[in-house]
């Protein structure tokens, strides 16, 4: 018992370490994890995560490319053009927008080139920015776990096979995809009325006797001047149709060959090289430099998810595998009377684990050593977003910034901030949403 709670320290220690020095600094720590328990615990290690890692980096190289082809400015646009031609909806159709760009794109980072354009409309239309600056930066990380190419995804899909019971990608999406909407839905309606409209909001007035301050209200904010050229609306379709293939030999499997154990070719394989070939489409097509792939900020973030779901999924099994007694042992029994405590870790683990497919590294190889089923653990995967929580992360911090007239904020207390009731509201309901549909599916 001792030992468990050595290891125990060490892991957890291992983990904030990881996440105070940021950036690949998880994975690299993980790595240091691994050594520790197995040279000097004498623990076995686990296998390392590379189907997953390859499955992450297949995904990203494709959605960096079609972000240096300009795919993403394409898709900013339209998304634009939809929030201007209904400005009164803005709250409702501009968090579903985010949601549903994360969902194309597999990266909530898209999201930033959208939100001053989010705020612009707000501001002009006479909507405290507020309302849908906070839901909308919530919402584009909520899509995360209803992206057939997100990490967070294809880490679940990659695990669930490795576990024996391999759910398909509709499978995943068929509960994450509605209970994404609805708890979005739910977030934006309780939005809907937020604080004060600017024209009674005291704070609001009182700043507008500044010149400098209402001169910067007055700046025009837009991306419909912007000239999409026709390889980069033709880099979107083609991306999509490399989704769409996905999606369709998932549905099918009786179109792929063999493997070696005369069972369809794994649909972890599938995503792999179906992602690289239209990646490579894309590339022909707009004659993308592929130094540029490898400089793009979606890249550099899929590379630092790669990194850190390297070290810290490695060590967390590593761990799990090794104590996989006292375990079930001590919490199992608890875990199955009340399944839903299992999504309160996963959300406290995410509050600092700034990383869905990080968090689903750690917490899933712990839900099956404690005897939850892989379809529980799908019913609970939204709970893996919480890092709204203490508001530091770049789209919130973003979010706040673009808002020039300075409604979506951090409160004087910290934790009473913009995107803490509507990230809760968004969770919960998708989370609960999420376990009714897995429920009735499986």
């Amino acid at each position: 018992m001792a030992m468990f709670w050595i290891q125990f320290v060490l892991v957890l220690g291992a983990v904030l370490i990881g996440i105070r020095r940021g950036g690949v600094a998880l994975g690299l720590i993980g790595g240091l994890g691994v050594a520790l328990l197995t040279l000097g615990f004498r623990s076995a290690p686990s296998e390392p995560p590379i189907a997953v890692m390859l499955i992450i980096l297949a995904v990203v190289t494709a959605s960096a490319t079609l972000q240096v082809a300009g795919g993403l400015d394409y898709l900013v646009q339209l998304t634009e053009r939809l929030l201007r031609s209904q400005p009164k909806y803005v709250t409702i159709l501009a968090p579903l927008s985010t949601f549903f760009l994360t969902v194309c794109c597999g990266t909530g980072h898209a999201v930033y080139a959208l939100l001053p354009v989010i705020s612009d409309v707000a501001l002009k239309t006479g909507i405290r920015p507020e309302r849908p600056m906070a839901i909308s930066s919530v919402a584009s990380q909520m899509g995360i776990t209803a992206s057939p190419v997100a990490a967070a995804v294809t880490f679940f899909l990659g695990f669930a096979a490795k576990a024996g019971y391999p759910v398909t990608l509709i499978d995943i999406i068929m509960v994450t995809m509605p209970a994404g909407v609805i708890g979005v839905l739910a977030a934006a309606a309780w939005s809907f009325n937020r604080g004060k409209d600017l024209d009674k909001d005291p704070e609001f007035q009182a700043r507008l006797e500044d010149p400098d301050f209402r001169d910067a209200l007055n700046a025009n904010v837009t991306t419909l001047d912007q000239k999409i050229s026709a390889t980069a609306k033709f880099s979107v379709l083609l991306f999509f149709a490399g989704v769409g293939t996905i999606i369709f030999l998932a549905s099918f499997p009786e179109l792929l060959p063999l493997a070696a154990n005369k069972k369809p070719v794994a649909m972890t394989t599938v995503v792999q090289f179906v992602m690289l070939a239209f990646g490579a489409f894309i590339m022909f097509a707009g004659n993308v430099k592929a130094k540029d792939i490898a400089h793009s900020s979606v890249f550099t973030a899929g590379m630092i998810a790669v990194v850190s779901i390297f070290g810290i999924a490695w060590m967390s099994d590593t761990f799990i595998s090794a104590n996989k007694t006292f375990l079930v042992d001590n919490i199992g029994i608890m875990v199955k009377i009340a399944p839903w405590t299992f999504a309160i870790a996963t959300f406290c683990i995410s509050a600092f684990v700034k990383s869905q497919a990080a968090t689903l590294a750690i917490t899933l190889p712990l839900g099956l050593a404690l005897g939850l089923p892989v379809p529980l653990l799908l019913g609970l995967m939204p709970a893996s977003y919480a890092y709204f929580f203490f508001a530091f992360y770049p789209s919130d911090l973003a979010a706040i910034n673009m808002d020039r007239t300075g409604t979506t904020r951090i409160g004087k207390y910290l934790l009473n901030h913009s995107f803490m009731i509507p990230g809760l509201i968004g969770v919960s309901t998708s989370t609960v949403i999420a376990y009714m549909i897995s429920r009735f599916i499986f």
